[in-house]
């Protein structure tokens, strides 16, 4: 039996994570635009759990964008409403084991026959394949043949637990509400996955031990036992995160008093036929799927009662503090690596967005002093700091995890291109580090500087919308023109020291401005290094086999046609117009 719950757990889990690789966080992500509205929600959460095949693994989902400030408390409700639907279709899937019948299509849908068809299939795909959604596809056939086989051995074991005359009065017990309500809880918190406590259930009614009575309570307490997994991902979560994991309890909770009120008291009056008659696979299937839908509809008018009652119990602190923006790097959505990767984009994508407005507010600086532009970019250059911390850790957790290999290069292109973003914010705090040492100094560049700064601060502008459109995009073409500017800013830069310190030998310029200048040259090139890396981990990730230092080499070296003809178009762009600079 335990051998059997081993291999049953086993399987889901391969089931879950071929489905996750399949989708891409496809599901993931259609929860997070399409749960706006009520009924919409109800129905998304149905169909990503159906498909997922664990409720577990969408609430705590929905806990982490609810967190993390992805989806609105009131949105949450329907989606938590329909993953209770959505988690009942595993129980169908399995309740084809207490079919019987000689129908040729009934005896293939047996898991004696099809585990092993559908295991061979897999492994096949699996093991053959190159590609990486046939390989998921095969790996999600081989957890379903890992679940059957699994289930079809606790009934094979429950089977020989049916001789022994004392398991019946063990769940003559559960027909008491209270007991039954009790047991389903507790095994469904200890292995947190109410399809799992389900199928166990399924296979124990292979013994004719189970009543309709006995049943009935135990499947209501495994819908209770259930949000253990939400509540325990909701420690350390905003107030919001832990009201989500309590309006999945309440809702259960609640739907469980109010069917086990009404199924005995109707009960009481007209005596059901079936009460205590023996239940089958197929009838706790439906037991399972008529409470959920049934819970819902009641629940459903009062969903704003749900979102209250939670409220209440999380309650708000006297002093209203306004909370902190919460991060999208929610260490919930690891166990979607698709979503967690996508959310990861999403941060790194907002964290070059600071560094080069950090860029371009600094040059500015230059131009025109103000203090309070100045703090500004103090406080973004700390936040910047933090998103490179936050980003390392989250991305180094997700290298732990069952990654696909499209999936492994992107990580890698985040953990390579962070380090890069934050160096770039890096030289543009020491820029405006320069211009206010520039104020306190007074420090004036003649004119003849500030045309060559503007003439360099142009082309460093370019190289970083390049760096950051390919970046963004993967644009492959849009790389490959990142090295020739470069090239051409680096001319730029020893071209410019050198007049500058033909100035400072005939006394044209101060010393205290040619050290300010010859600094900001040397920021300016090393952005633009910074940029020629990013640029390189786009093409890297399209050619798996290309080395970065080899790809430079080779640019400098063999010059080909189209590098030289993009080099000489940014010459004249920008190196030849340092000469109308005088």
């Amino acid at each position: 039996m335990i051998g059997g719950l081993s291999l049953f757990l086993f399987g889901m889990t391969v089931l879950s994570s071929g489905l996750e690789k399949l989708s891409g966080g496809k599901l993931e992500k259609l929860l997070e635009k399409l749960s706006g509205n009520l009924f919409k929600g109800v129905l998304l959460g149905t169909v990503v759990t159906g498909l997922i095949q664990s409720s577990s693994t969408t609430t705590v989902m929905v806990v982490g964008f609810v967190n993390s400030g992805i989806m609105r408390l009131k949105q949450a409700v329907g989606v938590i409403m329909g993953a209770n639907i959505g988690t009942t279709i595993t129980a169908w899937l399995l309740s084809i084991i207490g079919l019987q019948s000689d129908n040729i299509i009934i005896k293939f849908l047996k898991p004696s026959s099809l585990s092993t068809i559908v295991a061979a299939i897999g492994i096949i795909l699996y093991m053959s394949s190159k590609r990486e959604k046939r390989r998921s596809v095969g790996q999600l056939m081989l957890g379903f043949s890992v679940l059957m086989f699994g289930m079809m051995t606790m009934s094979n074991a429950a089977g020989i637990l049916a001789e022994n005359p004392k398991l019946a009065e063990i769940f003559t017990m559960f027909s008491n509400p209270i007991f039954g309500i009790l047991a389903g809880i507790l095994v469904t918190a200890l292995i947190q996955s109410s399809s799992a406590s389900v199928g166990i259930l399924q296979a124990l009614s292979a013994t004719g031990a189970i009543t309709f009575s006995s049943a009935l309570p135990i499947i209501m307490g495994q819908n209770i036992g259930t949000c253990i997994t939400a509540l325990l991902s909701s420690i350390g979560a905003s107030k919001n995160g832990k009201r989500t994991a309590m309006i999945h309890l309440y809702f259960n909770l609640i739907g469980t008093i109010i069917f086990i009120i009404l199924a005995y008291t109707i009960n009481s009056i007209v005596h059901f036929a079936f009460w205590n008659e023996n239940v089958n696979p197929l009838t706790i299937a439906v037991i399972h799927s008529i409470f959920n839908i049934t819970s819902t509809i009641l629940l459903l008018p009062f969903a704003k009662t749900l979102e209250k009652l939670a409220i209440l119990t999380i309650k708000d602190k006297e002093t209203k503090k306004v909370e902190k923006k919460q991060s999208l790097l929610d260490e919930r959505f690891l166990q979607s690596p698709s979503y967690a990767i996508s959310q990861c984009v999403n941060t790194v994508n907002d964290m070059a967005n600071s560094a080069i407005e950090n860029y371009q507010a600094s040059y500015n600086l230059i131009k025109q002093y103000s203090p309070s532009d100045f703090e500004a970019i103090v406080e973004k250059e700390d936040k910047i700091d933090l998103m490179e911390d936050a980003l390392g850790t989250y991305l180094i957790k997700l290298t732990d995890i069952d990654l696909t290999l499209n999936e492994s290069k992107q990580v890698s292109k985040l953990l390579h291109s962070i380090s890069d973003f934050e160096r770039i914010a890096d030289h543009a705090m020491n820029i405006a580090d320069l211009a206010q040492s520039m104020n306190k100094k007074s420090i004036i560049f003649s004119e003849k500087a500030q045309r060559e700064l503007q003439i360099f601060n142009n082309a460093v502008e370019e190289i970083l919308g390049l760096a950051s459109v390919a970046f963004r995009s993967d644009d492959y073409e849009i790389a490959t023109m990142v090295e020739p500017l470069e090239d051409i800013i680096d001319m730029i830069c020893t071209e410019l020291k050198n007049q500058h310190i033909n100035r400072l030998r005939t006394g044209d310029c101060t010393i205290d401005a040619g050290i300010v200048f010859l600094d900001l040259l040397n920021d300016f090139e090393r952005i633009a290094d910074h940029c020629s890396n990013l640029a390189v981990y786009v093409i890297e990730l399209k050619d798996e086999k290309l080395d970065a230092h080899k790809y430079l080499k080779s640019m400098h070296a063999q010059t080909p046609v189209a590098y030289t003809q993009l080099a000489e178009q940014f010459k004249q762009k920008y190196f030849d117009k340092l000469g109308e600079a005088v």
